[in-house]
């Protein structure tokens, strides 16, 4: 079996270290609902979950929720609410939608304002060792002390300062020192420390949660491609300058950044599609086929089309597994063991989601062809299911009305506006009123009529 590391650039040979894979995962900030990017990432590293199941592997997978954080303290602070509450609030939606989308849960889920000792220990850690200095009242890790700082995300420390700067206030020896612990400012949460109040930095908050759940050395480390620097990059830096060893993850795994046109999907921007958004319209099959229909390690660019591509090509997943043969000829037989090797073969390259569904496709055409036959398919149905299963995917028929009467909808939404432009507005009302006992619900923007499930 075979992961590319980001560290090396290259397939390595996966080792884990004991009997239990540790799997470390850069979870959430919950300061707004989730979006698709959320979705990819986490469908993603389910299935790399799963497939070590299903290789004998057990596994301990941990993701945390990042719960203070500027951008929480700053939305909580306008809505008038302390910042674990906004976070809490949006950390369960968040889960309500892994769930929908059948990504199993964390084993264990640290939130960060609930791990400050640990934190405090490892800051306390640097500082004795040299690695980090205290500043009015904050703290910074000392990146010229760690000879190959830089390491993951390939740049030399004069190639990251292109552009930094040391801002007012701060008291840096060098413009790329990172803050382990923020100085309290007003309307802020703080905690007490030995530099005085304040909070802790985004970075230290992962190393101090992997380490005490996970040990010095984890196996495998993954989020987005957008992490690698600075934030995994600080990991590295502040969990082997603290424990003295190395490395501080063996495989370091990142997938491709989610888009919508040629632009990153991201909150900050403001182009986000929400996870409830899709499923409203989509099935959470369909959604994992379309996004392990592309190698985790490329970008992937969303699109409705793209989904009902994939919920087309979920559809004869979904066939194959659930029509049984009524007649049984013992001649005809399927090969589910060359199925099953294959299947190995590309997950355990690199986890070829890609080649795995072709497989899958493969084996339910063979099923179909074997029951025109009249061949018992009860065992090639098992494996279907069970490998389909290692993707994450149910292959349960769910009905599917608002997605195949969209273009009725929209033509009853063409046809209230007609209706409403000559003044006719009882029957404009009365198409309203029609769709709402059906379970659509419109609402009239600037931008013109849009519909929606009723929850």
């Amino acid at each position: 079996m075979k992961f590319y590391s980001t560290l090396s650039r290259q397939k390595e040979e996966f080792q884990p270290q004991g009997d239990e894979v540790t799997i470390y995962s850069c979870g959430v900030t919950p300061y707004a609902e989730s979006h698709l990017g959320h979705a990819m990432n986490a469908v993603i590293f389910d299935t790399v979950r799963r497939y070590l199941i299903f290789r004998g592997y057990k596994v301990k997978f941990v993701q945390n929720i990042t719960d203070v954080e500027d951008k929480i303290i700053d939305r909580a602070n306008k809505l008038g609410i302390p910042p674990r509450e906004l976070a809490e609030k949006f950390a369960a939606h968040y889960f309500e939608d892994m769930a929908a989308l059948n990504v199993m849960k964390p084993d264990i889920i640290p939130y960060a304002t609930e791990e400050i000792p640990k934190m405090l220990e490892v800051i306390q850690g640097l500082v004795d060792k040299g690695h980090a200095y205290a500043a009015k009242g904050s703290v910074y890790f000392r990146v010229r002390s760690m000879p190959d700082y830089g390491k993951l995300s390939k740049r030399t420390l004069d190639s990251m300062m292109a552009g930094a700067r040391i801002e007012p206030g701060e008291e840096k020896e060098h413009p790329m020192d990172f803050a382990l612990w923020k100085a309290a400012k007003p309307g802020e949460p703080a905690w007490d420390s030995p530099w005085g109040k304040g909070r802790p930095g985004w970075h230290i908050e992962c190393s101090a949660m992997s380490l005490k759940y996970l040990g010095e050395t984890i196996d495998i480390h993954c989020g987005g491609q957008d992490l690698i620097f600075p934030h995994h990059e600080n990991e590295i830096a502040q969990s082997e300058c603290f424990t003295g060893k190395k490395p501080f993850a063996r495989i370091w795994m990142h997938n491709g950044l989610f888009q919508l046109g040629d632009e990153k999907m991201s909150k900050s921007i403001g182009n986000i599609v929400g996870i409830k958004q899709v499923l409203e319209k989509h099935s959470a099959d369909g959604f994992r086929v379309f996004v392990l229909g592309s190698h985790y390690r490329n970008p992937l660019t969303f699109s409705d089309a793209a989904i009902e591509a994939a919920e087309h090509g979920l559809e004869r997943l979904i066939q194959a597994y659930n029509n049984e043969s009524t007649t049984h000829n013992a001649a005809e037989q399927i090969d589910v063991r060359t199925a099953r090797q294959k299947f190995t073969e590309v997950m355990d390259d690199d986890f070829n989601t890609p080649q795995a569904l072709a497989i899958l496709f493969d084996l339910a055409r063979e099923i179909n062809h074997a029951r025109e036959k009249g061949a018992d398919t009860a065992d090639a149905r098992h494996t279907l299911k069970e490998l389909a299963g290692v993707l994450g995917l149910t292959l349960q028929a769910v009905a599917k009305p608002f997605t195949d009467a969209a273009p009725f909808i929209e033509l009853l939404i063409k046809t209230r506006k007609q209706l409403r432009d000559i003044k006719q507005f009882k029957l404009a009302d009365e198409i309203r009123n029609t769709l709402l006992e059906t379970g659509v619900i419109l609402e009239d923007t600037a931008q013109g009529t849009v519909w929606k499930r009723k929850k």
